[in-house]
């Protein structure tokens, strides 16, 4: 499912996010199953291309929208939200439940980014699928970490 409405909130947008993972599950569980966090990144990297939003619009496309109902009609297209649920999804059909959510910004009240990460073997590891390498991220004055 597409979810496509104007940008009301961050609590809004966080409890959307996390419908939309819960409804990727079952097509993650079906196509990503990897053996570490390593893999997971290089083979979700290898599928998905960064596309912004529409202007005034928060998008939040589920792991199977993203991959065979694109919104913006590519295989893959999203941005660090879709990436987020899809990435999410992943950890958990895979077992790896110690996980979260980081919002990053420039202010405390108005995050202009979102990514996750997973602990995995005792190793914590940063996936931004914005970025090209595992344990990569942008620096931001503020972050706030959500466990799931």
């Amino acid at each position: 499912m597409i979810r496509i409405e104007p940008y009301k909130d961050i609590n809004y947008t966080m409890h959307a996010i996390r419908e939309q993972i819960v409804d990727s599950l079952d097509y993650c569980a079906q196509n990503f199953i990897c053996r570490n966090p390593e893999s997971l990144f290089k083979l979700l990297k290898a599928n998905i291309r960064y596309k912004n939003d529409p202007q005034g619009i928060e998008l939040l496309q589920t792991a199977q929208t993203l991959f065979d109902n694109n919104f913006h009609g590519i295989r893959g297209a999203g941005d660090c939200d879709c990436f987020t649920i899809l990435a999410v999804a992943c950890f958990v059909v895979n077992g790896w439940n110690d996980c979260y959510i980081v919002l990053a910004g420039r202010t405390k009240v108005a995050p202009s980014h979102i990514y996750c990460g997973v602990k995995y073997n005792g190793k914590d590891y940063t996936f931004d699928l914005t970025q090209s390498f595992i344990n990569s991220k942008r620096f931001y004055k503020f972050t706030q970490k959500i466990n799931l």
